[in-house]
């Protein structure tokens, strides 16, 4: 077999073209359907998340009660990451820093709590699901979400109830800074 030695490094130069295009394919693909990195900013989910922390956001889960959801703000162009507190047909309700939620009471060991602070007795004012956007429950299309800082949070509590399609996806895992890598459930 004769090879032409002129033609194997055009060969060679087109498959890898071939090759780094289809990885470009594929990258583009999963990133606007499968999966998203985002990088947290501000203090409103620690201790769950701390600002500079990389995530992976899913956009395929199913959203489920406590998932932590990134969604369109409300008011800047910017995502948010919060804790799903209600979902559709849900009712909401703080009562003494008891989270209740459709008349069963709730733990939050995720809630930043500043023990050290003797004056500070509790993290989240009483309200009720009516108070803050006039339903009783949570109408469908609409999740209500909390911070875990809640002293330093801005939520359902100030802007209301999110429209499920304005979630990006759920955050799935921490991959940076590598020593508080976590998978989350």
């Amino acid at each position: 077999m004769i090879v032409n030695e002129v033609s194997k490094p055009k060969n060679d130069f087109l498959s890898w073209l071939v090759v780094i295009l289809f990885g470009i394919v594929i990258a583009f693909v999963c990133r606007e359907f499968l999966f998203s990195p985002l990088i947290v900013k501000g203090a409103s989910m620690m201790p769950t998340y701390e600002s500079e922390d990389v995530i992976i956001v899913s956009k395929v889960s199913e959203i489920d009660r406590f998932d932590h959801v990134v969604f369109k703000a409300p008011y800047e162009d910017e995502y948010y990451i919060k804790r799903v507190i209600g979902l559709p047909g849900d009712s909401v309700e703080m009562k003494d820093d008891v989270l209740i939620i459709n008349g069963e009471e709730y733990e939050e060991p995720y809630v930043n709590r500043n023990t050290e602070n003797p004056f500070q007795r509790r993290v989240t004012e009483n309200f009720t699901l009516e108070e803050i956007t006039g339903e009783k429950v949570v109408p469908e299309g609409y999740l209500f979400v909390l911070g875990d800082n809640r002293l330093r949070s801005s939520d359902s509590r100030h802007y209301g109830l999110i429209p499920i399609d304005s979630l990006l996806g759920e955050s799935k895992i921490r991959i940076y800074p590598l020593n508080h890598l976590k998978l989350f459930n």
